[in-house]
This record gives structure tokens, C-alpha cells and sequence, in this order.
């Protein structure tokens, strides 16, 4: 990756340099938010059961590296996210100095495994859970399970719920999720019932400026609980989740 000195034990990334001013990112060194998540208070005070990921990770969102990829990239950055749970906790051996992958990295290895065409590559064009199980394949080696909501209010609360539940509690890795009309990429780390309903805990690749602590990107809501029901009643939605219990 060139210039980039991310390693498994590092939240210092050179990325060439960059800096937020008004409101465009320029190049300069940057360190990257860990466990953005951490010392959030839960949703409910006395939940049935509430579950969340182990271990580090860094926050990637849009700009982070310099590129703006506002309006395409979120799928992207949350796949970064993902990759670094990956480094820090699970990767075999000869993927622990393998720093999370570039946007154009991920769009050269989908081309180059067959799952795109060439014309992908340096295209703006945005990838989803799907696409984001092949790229953790292809990087780390990890395989991941897809799952289909097909939407509404019971299939969310029951079926979703209660997979995020089970991935949690067995293998502890940061979950994808992405949709039809509602298409933004979110990444999900804990599901957390009570008797009127869940709510899941949702880190949000979308922000787009200048290094934020994590109390600040809480405070802006970046990183939240999200009930269940305020999610997208009509769309359906897919579940990427890597499956790193024997990793």
C-alpha cells in the first residue's frame, strides 16, 4: 500500500497527508478514531439481552484518506472499518501487517476476481454486503455469511435481531448492513431487546471532516443507537457477516 504504515497494532495511518479546511480534505497525517462505540450508554436501562462486537477497530468514513468519495463511498469505508476489527483481532498470520485496503485497492481486486468489469476500476461507483463478502475473502481471507431481510417490522425485530444476536455472541466481528430504497451503507456493532422492541448499534461511515473524537461523533450522532423501527420499513436489507470464530 505505498505510503501507508497501518499495522494491527497502529491507529497512526500516513495516508500522504490531510487535513479538513473548509470543508475540503487536504493532505496531511492523520490518526483515525478506535473503538468510536466504546462508552455509550445503552439504549435501555434494563434490556432482555444486549450484545455487542469484541475487540479494537478504526473508524473509516468519507474523506478519511484524502478522496472524496461523498455520495458513493460509504460501502467502501465500512468494508475499511471491518478490515481493521480484522487486523487487530483475527487475521492469520501473514494478514497482520496487511493494512486495511484503498477504495481502488477494493475496485481492483473485484476486478481482478471477475465480479466486475474493467471499467470499475476508478469509477465512482458504489458496492454493497455483497460485494464487501468477497473483498474480506479476497484480503483476509475470512469468509462471510450473507443474510436476507426481506423488510418489514416483524422481519427486522425477529429474523434480523436475533442473527445479530447469535453473530455477536459466537464470533464478535463487525456487521455490514446495506438495502434497496434504503441504501446507505451502515455498519453494525450490537443489537441490544427489550420488551417493546431492539435497537442496533449503528457506526456510520457518512461523516465528512476533520478528525472527530469519539464523544464528538457520538454527540453528532455518527455513532448511535438506532431503533429498529426508524430503519426503512419498505426496503429490504442484507447482513454481511464475517465468520471469524475458528480465525
Amino acid at each position: 500500500m505505498d505510503k501507508r504504515l497501518v499495522t494491527a497494532g497502529s491507529e497512526e495511518i500516513d495516508w500522504g497527508g490531510s487535513r479538513a479546511e473548509e470543508g475540503k480534505i487536504m493532505k496531511k497525517n492523520k490518526t483515525l478514531s478506535k473503538n468510536v462505540h466504546t462508552d455509550l450508554p445503552n439504549p435501555l436501562s434494563d434490556p432482555v439481552k444486549c450484545t455487542l462486537i469484541k475487540g479494537d477497530y478504526l473508524y473509516f468514513h468519507y474523506g478519511c484518506d484524502g478522496q472524496d468519495d461523498r455520495g458513493w463511498g460509504c460501502g467502501y469505508r465500512t468494508i475499511q472499518t471491518m478490515s481493521s476489527w480484522l487486523c487487530y483481532n483475527c487475521s492469520p498470520p501473514k494478514y497482520q501487517n496487511r493494512p486495511p485496503p484503498s477504495l481502488p485497492e477494493i475496485q481492483q481486486a473485484l476486478v481482478s476476481i471477475g465480479d466486475k468489469p474493467g471499467s470499475f476500476s476508478g469509477s465512482r461507483e458504489w458496492v454493497g454486503t455483497f460485494e464487501a463478502s468477497l473483498a474480506l475473502d479476497c484480503f483476509y481471507d475470512v469468509p462471510c455469511k450473507l443474510v436476507h431481510i426481506r423488510g418489514g417490522a416483524a422481519e427486522l425485530e425477529q429474523v434480523a435481531v436475533e442473527e445479530l444476536h447469535q453473530h455477536f455472541e459466537k464470533h464478535g466481528s463487525p456487521v455490514m448492513m446495506g438495502g434497496d430504497r434504503d441504501n446507505s451503507s451502515k455498519g453494525i456493532f450490537g443489537v441490544c431487546t427489550g420488551d417493546k422492541g431492539s435497537y442496533l448499534l449503528v457506526v456510520d461511515p457518512h461523516y465528512y471532516g476533520c478528525h472527530l473524537e469519539k464523544a464528538e461523533l457520538q454527540r453528532q450522532g455518527w455513532v448511535a443507537w438506532k431503533r429498529i423501527s426508524s430503519l426503512d420499513q419498505t426496503s429490504f436489507y442484507n447482513l454481511c457477516m464475517p465468520q471469524t470464530a475458528k480465525k
